[in-house]
């Protein structure tokens, strides 16, 4: 165990975490809701430090991010344990590990150790996935200033359920994040994730605002969430926020506690990408379908095909100097 960061101690030998939107107010011998967090006599500390419970390279396309060093392989680690309980998971046997086994198990490794491979194996960047990084910061943060060292980028995959305090730590070391806008419902946050919608949206902005590239993933649940009026919603915060900001809509299949919700039909995926163009969005990708039209990225202002994927391969990418060859439009990104 390590002493957690972004919290102070409060009456009554109570420890109060900043972390995460939820700021848990942690009595002593308890933890808190992410379970990976414990107050012993006062003081906060963090099961998760060293303890990976997965490690491998991914394809960059994959966390997904499209517009960030498309094409690069991207180093990627996580720890056990989640602050959502999403009824959907499809990594519950690690982000629920400390609830539903009462344990944080995994293999130990030194952010030295980290850093090392992922440079030794060309990786471009490190990213921080699969569970949810915010309650591994302690751990993300001192790999990722020793990756920035060695010129290597770092990604968040992310719910986006943390503090103001949270981001502005991450100003420190974070290049880019992939954010679960899960619904545009309070309702469904609260029934599917026992969480909120809000502090999502704020994560957003204040991402954005920090300088960090953001992308967005919504996983889109037959019944549940996939609305032409929900979608509508989601497409035009988007757009008032920011119309290059990309959307990556996917679809689910049955998982954890929602085994008799049927898988999304390809034309639920190709509706939800319609909404978000006709909302004026330049950048909307379908996924977890492959051979989509979706899957690729076109020209906002000519129609031209920019990067060709198939899955999470990168079949060809005529960007030059981050512009559409043909009519020299602008393509936002970075590294693209």
């Amino acid at each position: 165990m390590k002493e957690a960061r972004l919290y102070t101690r409060a009456e009554g030998g109570d420890a109060s975490c900043r972390l995460c939107a939820f700021r848990c107010r942690v009595r002593e011998g308890k933890r808190g809701i992410c379970g990976v967090r414990e107050n012993i006599d006062g003081v906060l500390y963090t099961h998760t430090w060293g303890r990976l419970v997965a490690e491998q390279i991914d394809p960059i396309e994959k966390k997904p991010l499209y517009h960030f060093q498309p094409s690069s392989r991207s180093y990627s680690v996580a720890t056990a344990g989640c602050n959502f309980r999403c009824l959907h998971c499809q990594n519950s046997e690690i982000s629920q590990m400390p609830r539903d086994r009462g344990v944080v198990l995994g293999d130990e490794a030194t952010p030295e150790e980290i850093v090392n491979n992922a440079y030794e194996t060309g990786s471009s960047s490190i990213s921080y996935t699969y569970t949810e990084p915010t309650i591994f910061f302690e751990y993300a943060e001192d790999i990722g200033l020793l990756a920035r060292d060695r010129g290597l980028r770092n990604v968040f995959v992310t719910n986006g359920f943390m503090t103001s305090e949270c981001i502005e730590e991450l100003k420190g070391f974070l290049d880019a994040a992939n954010v679960d806008l899960k619904s545009f419902s309070e309702s469904f946050y609260k029934k599917v994730c026992g969480a909120r919608l809000a502090p999502v949206l704020e994560s957003i902005e204040r991402l954005r605002a920090a300088g960090i590239w953001v992308e967005i993933t919504t996983l889109l649940i037959p019944g549940m969430n996939d609305s032409d009026r929900e979608l509508k919603e989601i497409a035009q915060w988007i757009a008032g926020t920011d119309i290059a900001m990309p959307w990556h809509i996917s679809a689910f299949h049955p998982s954890y506690k929602l085994m008799d919700v049927p898988r999304t039909p390809l034309e639920t995926l190709e509706r939800a990408r319609d909404i978000g163009i006709n909302q004026g969005l330049r950048y909307v990708y379908t996924g977890n379908i492959p051979n989509s039209k979706g899957e690729s990225t076109y020209c906002y202002g000519c129609g031209e095909l920019l990067i060709e994927r198939s899955g999470f391969v990168v079949k060809k990418n005529v960007i030059e100097d981050s512009r559409c060859p043909r009519c020299a439009s602008i393509i936002d990104g970075v590294e693209l």
